[in-house]
């Protein structure tokens, strides 16, 4: 909007559209995988966020009698709207940019959710802005947004590097991976976290760009072969598995069968695990969610330590049963 209007309007009205699409967070579709797997869905969509780019603006410009700024506030507010959903598929999560037309959830993965080196900058940006209300705290702004999108860029190429050092410790050790994801561990883009999968197994590994050796340490854990090939069809199970890509694990405890998003997490601490029901009626029952929080306090300083280079083991090595 640059100077077409009051700074403070600006960076309100980006505040809310930009807020805009993660109020699906609110809908309820029936149960615990379907909540996640339709999250970042149609208000994520270029196609109905598009459609509704006008109509927003259409509404701002009236609120403050600006309506000779109709297509500047259009302009605006869709580019809002769009980075959005951008920003997000820069996340291992997963985006549904196409829907109606594809419900392909696009992640690229090169950055954790939350990362300070990107918020930061951008919070000081929108601040000085705001409190110099001139040309020059703009420019503090588009400094900031430009600094931002290159550290993405740099997350992208930083995650390809990753990518080829972790190809080539599976090759060495002769692990015949079918998939293999790298992520950012939380809040940095030094230290990745690393799944491969085979069909019987999967391997967790780390690795900073401070190691000292271009090597990754896995470990191995049963990913539940006989239960995929039994329930691998059941809806939720089929959900989950087309959602993470395949980055997914069974595991039946005390007769209930446990499905776990392998991409958000820390073994055995994850976000996303699910009880899909007893083992002899599953889909009889909603699935629920089961999420699992790391223990902070060994867990923090061990993510110090190991963005640094130590070699530190994971603080939690073995899983619930």
């Amino acid at each position: 909007m640059s100077r077409r209007t009051a700074v403070w309007k600006a960076a309100l009205w980006g505040g809310i559209a930009g807020t805009l699409p993660d109020l699906d967070v609110v809908v309820d579709y029936g149960d615990a995988v379907l909540n996640m797997v339709r999250h970042r869905a149609e208000s994520h969509s270029f196609f109905y966020l598009t459609l509704a780019s006008p109509l927003l603006a259409w509404v701002v410009s009236r609120i403050h009698g600006e309506r000779e700024l109709f297509r500047q506030w259009w302009l605006a507010l869709w580019l809002v709207l769009i980075t959005h959903t951008l920003l997000d598929t820069m996340t291992v999560y997963g985006t549904q940019l196409l829907m109606p037309f594809s419900d392909h959830p696009f992640g690229v993965g090169s950055v954790f959710i939350i990362d300070p080196a990107y918020t930061l900058p951008l919070i000081v940006g929108v601040v000085v802005a705001i409190r110099l209300n001139n040309g020059r705290g703009l420019r503090w702004n588009a400094a900031a947004l430009v600094l931002t999108t290159l550290y993405l860029g740099w997350s992208v190429m930083a995650q390809q590097h990753v990518d080829r050092i972790a190809r080539a410790s599976l090759a060495s050790e002769g692990i015949d991976a079918q998939s293999l994801l790298v992520t950012p561990a939380p809040f940095n883009t030094v230290l990745w976290r690393l799944v491969a999968t085979t069909p019987e197994q999967y391997f967790e590994g780390y690795y900073s760009l401070l190691d000292n050796q271009p090597t990754v340490r896995w470990t191995a854990y049963p990913r539940g072969a006989e239960l995929i090939a039994e329930h691998g069809e059941d809806d939720s199970v089929a959900r989950i598995a087309a959602f993470s890509h395949g980055f997914f694990s069974l595991q039946a405890v005390d007769g209930r069968l446990m499905l776990t998003d392998l991409r958000m997490g820390q073994e055995p601490a994850y976000v996303f695990r699910f009880d899909v029901g007893a083992l002899n009626a599953v889909g009889a029952e909603a699935p629920v969610q089961l999420s699992m929080r790391p223990d902070l306090g060994r867990g923090l300083p061990w993510l110090w330590d190991r963005i640094w280079g130590v070699d530190a083991p994971v603080p939690v090595a073995k899983a619930p049963s």
